[in-house]
């Protein structure tokens, strides 16, 4: 077994981090609610960003929740262990962020609805936590595919951050960085709150609006 990072609210180092594997986690590839393929190759034309917002359950119903949505995945991302098991990421010793991976038609939905979904639903301020859910697993990140969208998702964390300031909010400590690598999270967290409809979501915004037209 394991031993935990001493402080889950820190990332690790390489040396630190655990090995992880060379083989990915084996799940069905099926979305529960779309029964769209939750793998790629994906429809011409769609476009892919990863969000992190804490616990992956409630923030994966959020996504796939939205029209114009193709499909979403629960993951982890942002951290150094190939390859990890929700096990591992729980210790703290991986880096990941629990995330959540959006495909959607922006000939349907804008980036901008997306990340405005984003900004709303937590608090971006609380740095390697979200509410009671502590540690690095936790962390506020958007992870992006394009120049385009990493632009836009600096561009609209300024423009809530304008919106925090003025309700007297604090700091965004949103990681916003090109994506890596995303890792599938275990089959029985995909799509968790329609397997469970009762239960647990710590989704839980700040109360001030994102304007980001």
């Amino acid at each position: 077994m394991w031993t935990r990072n001493s402080n889950k609210e820190q990332l690790p180092s390489a040396e630190e981090a655990l090995p992880g594997r060379e083989t990915p986690l084996s799940i069905s590839g099926r979305h529960l609610v779309s029964e769209r393929s939750l793998i790629p190759p994906f429809p011409a034309g769609h476009e892919e960003i990863v969000f992190g917002l804490g616990c992956f359950w409630g923030a994966e119903r959020l996504f796939w929740k939205l029209p114009g949505v193709h499909v979403t995945a629960a993951g982890y991302a942002g951290g150094i262990t190939p390859n990890p098991t929700y096990e591992e990421v729980c210790t703290g010793r991986t880096g990941h962020a629990e995330v959540v991976r959006v495909v959607y038609d922006p000939g349907e939905i804008g980036l901008a609805t997306l990340l405005q979904a984003f900004w709303e639903a937590h608090d971006p301020t609380q740095g390697m936590r979200q509410g009671n859910d502590t540690g690095s697993q936790y962390r506020s990140t958007i992870y992006t595919t394009s120049d385009t969208q990493q632009r836009q998702a600096l561009e609209s964390r300024d423009k809530y951050q304008q919106a925090l300031k003025n309700a007297d909010r604090g700091a965004i400590t949103t990681e916003i960085k090109p994506l890596d690598v995303f890792y599938y999270a275990e089959e029985y967290h995909q799509q968790y709150l329609a397997r469970n409809p009762n239960g647990y979501c710590g989704l839980k915004g700040t109360g001030v609006g994102c304007t980001l037209s």
